[in-house]
């Protein structure tokens, strides 16, 4: 088999009980700081911890206070960025239609993944890319990002992408991904990142549930590479109506979601 082919077999293996002891073992506990959720810093990877500077959101993408670390220029804050599957979009399009009673299309919710892409002559984006990362506001945060008396908390918790039911872990196969910047403690496959919530006692039903996803995340991610790798069209570019194509496993769309082929 291909590496991918194989790695996704050995995702299809994990134990969701192996990985739990591993979470288990490591402990987590949400404290709804919203650091995972925040645009940052340089210097302090990994966002803000609620309460400094972010007022409450009414789904739009706007707060009704600064950015996370007070005076900080947004200019100079790197955006909140996680990974979202093409079917997460339309999920999560759909809890915010439901919750805010307004529609919300592709653009609403995700973005292309900016990694690879290059700034064009008038400053926008170009390039071809090979992920969807969630939308984000001025600040950088997580367009779905709420706030409440100092306690983060998700608009559409219920339909939140894999990578984020999972944070702050990852599993350690050639293949997936992890969140940004390097792990912080492991046990077997599974790697943890930084997150004040770890370290904290955690119930073995909380460790089961998560590391259920946590599988299924390995799966969906090789699956998806897997799907990006094969879909790949190198002349879709030249087809493409915008300056940003975005290879997908279902294919290459334009920035706002379409089809390059209208398909």
């Amino acid at each position: 088999m291909e590496p991918l082919e194989a790695e996704l077999s050995r995702a299809r293996e994990l134990a969701v009980d192996d990985l739990a002891d591993a979470i288990e073992a490591i402990g987590f506990e949400c404290t709804r700081c919203g650091g995972c959720c925040t645009g940052y810093a340089p210097d302090e990877p990994g966002g803000a911890p609620a309460g400094e500077g972010v007022g409450e959101s009414d789904g739009s993408g706007e707060s009704d206070a600064g950015c996370h670390g007070g005076d900080a220029d947004p200019a100079d804050r790197e955006p909140h960025t996680a990974t979202v599957f093409p079917d997460e979009v339309r999920e999560v399009a759909a809890a915010a239609e439901e919750r805010y009673g307004e529609s919300y299309d592709w653009r609403d919710v995700a973005r292309p993944m900016p990694f690879g892409l290059s700034e064009g002559d008038e400053g926008e984006p170009t390039g071809e890319t090979f992920e969807w990362a969630l939308a984000t506001d001025d600040c950088g945060d997580c367009t779905f990002y709420e706030e409440t008396d100092g306690t983060g908390a998700c608009a559409v918790h219920d339909d939140r992408p894999l990578i984020c039911r999972t944070y702050p872990f990852s599993v350690a196969l050639d293949g997936t991904s992890q969140p940004m910047g390097e792990a912080v403690d492991e046990a077997g496959v599974v790697r943890a990142h930084e997150c004040e919530g770890l370290g904290r006692d955690i119930s073995r039903e909380d460790a089961e549930a998560l590391a259920a996803s946590l599988k299924e995340r390995a799966v969906r991610e090789l699956a998806e590479a897997i799907g990006v790798r094969d879909g790949y069209d190198p002349e879709a570019a030249e087809r493409a109506d915008g300056d940003v194509v975005v290879f997908d496993s279902e294919g290459p769309k334009e920035a706002d979601g379409t089809p390059v082929d209208g398909d």
